[in-house]
């Protein structure tokens, strides 16, 4: 072999980077499914005759299967591994995607949309067990802050896309184009994906060892398929903190992806066009603080060593820029200001999410798939609670009111992540 040949070999390929884009591809999928009924929804509400409260519902039922099914998700992922059950899993809910075109009453849409929240719970468990396998721990939170800036990136340009296919297709026709693009991606994901770094013919033995050296004792459990520790996991004090933390975020952040089109179209008087345009813009600045987020995370803790530390202050500041610039946006009577300031308490948001993430894979160790799971569930539960109670608080209080709880549970996430110790795992397994 020539000189030329030797150092090329030495090189480490790079086929775990394309398993994150892989994966940045499948996160803008999922919630470009589910944000489109936001943008449909007053379409739909007015073909079906909806109420506001029954819209709620209709939002809320979503989270509630995806609450119910994210610890039983995890757990197929670690027992079957990310590439089988997250082919499947984008098969489910693509289907029932397309199904969705197919309802014809409020109770319909409603079993139709339980079901494709049951499909999508355990994607991002699967997507993060995938990701633990292959992503070195120094590259982590940057590979959670690109996942979720991909999953806002794609929450961010659906209201454009959908309401240009409405113009010309009605509501149901981005429902089946969205339904045939994740299936697409299933069919690429289970050709290209291997759970085990090992069995990946792309992959060169430089970079094995490279991922092998990263990961320590856990690369011995790659190809593995250990019992999961649910009675240690759940009896965790500190996972318990993370799955409050997370409701917190999640409650606050689901706001954005289901009432915020309407609250532009009520309170701010934009029209359709217009509400399409701008209920994007905080979301997009959600895309730059889960990119930012993640990589400052992950510098700081190059820098200093503490994983803990790292995390911690990022998080940190990105919930007390929420709860400063919500109340900061209600009260501002311009309403392209008061966009800017609900763009800016998203950024605030989403610079926590990345470390959220990369959280579990540091203190979730062989189990991140399952460790993520509960606290996705804790997160989806506060999703589901935010759709529904929001519909009852606009129809007692208001919009001002709705808005304020946002502002309260971002400063209150902000002193929990306080207790949160990144550098202890949860369940380190013996022997």
């Amino acid at each position: 072999m020539s000189d030329a040949g030797v150092r090329e070999a030495a090189r480490p390929t790079r086929v775990r980077h394309a398993v994150l884009w892989l994966t940045v591809a499948a996160y803008m999928i999922t919630y470009m499914d589910r944000v489109v009924i936001s943008t449909t929804a007053p379409m739909i509400q007015k073909e079906f005759g909806l109420s506001v409260i029954t819209m709620g519902w209709v939002f809320s039922v979503f989270q509630i299967g995806y609450a119910m099914f994210q610890i039983p998700g995890g757990w197929l992922g670690d027992k079957f591994g990310p590439r089988r059950t997250l082919t499947a899993i984008v098969v489910w809910w693509s289907t029932f995607t397309a199904l969705t075109t197919a309802t014809w009453s409020a109770g319909s849409l409603i079993v139709c949309r339980f079901l494709f929240g049951c499909g999508e719970a355990g994607a991002f468990p699967n997507a993060t067990r995938s990701l633990s396998r292959w992503m070195l721990p120094s590259e982590r939170g940057f590979a959670q802050g690109i996942t979720h800036a991909g999953a806002r990136l794609g929450g961010a340009i659906t209201p454009l896309i959908v309401v240009s296919l409405m113009l010309h297709l009605g509501w149901r026709g981005p429902f089946l184009i969205f339904a045939v693009l994740g299936l697409v991606w299933a069919a690429v994901w289970f050709w290209y994906f291997r759970d085990d770094p090992r069995q990946h013919k792309g992959a060169n033995e430089a970079e094995r060892a490279l991922i092998a050296n990263a990961l320590g004792a856990q690369a011995a459990d790659v190809g593995e398929r250990p019992a999961v520790p649910w009675r240690k996991i759940l009896s965790s004090p500190q996972l318990w903190l993370i799955c409050c933390m997370y409701f917190c975020y999640a409650y606050s952040i689901n706001i954005f992806l289901t009432w915020f089109p309407k609250y532009l179209n009520e309170v701010r008087s934009f029209d359709l066009a217009a509400m399409g345009l701008f209920a994007s813009v905080p979301l997009m600045a959600g895309v730059v603080g889960d990119i930012a987020g993640g990589w400052i995370s992950d510098r700081l803790i190059h820098r200093s060593g503490n994983v803990t530390m790292g995390r911690r202050v990022v998080a940190i500041l990105g919930f007390v820029v929420a709860a400063i610039a919500i109340p900061v946006a209600v009260l501002t009577k311009a309403p392209l200001e008061s966009v800017a300031w609900f763009a800016l308490a998203v950024f605030g948001l989403e610079l926590t999410v990345g470390v959220s993430w990369a959280l579990t894979l540091d203190v979730g160790g062989v189990f991140a798939g399952s460790v993520s799971s509960v606290m996705n569930t804790f997160g989806n539960i506060g999703g589901a609670l935010a759709a529904v109670i929001t519909g009852y608080i606009l129809h007692w209080s208001g919009w001002d009111a709705a808005m304020y709880v946002l502002a309260i549970l971002s400063a209150v996430a902000a002193l929990l992540f306080l207790k949160i110790d990144a550098s202890r795992l949860i369940y380190a397994r013996e022997g």
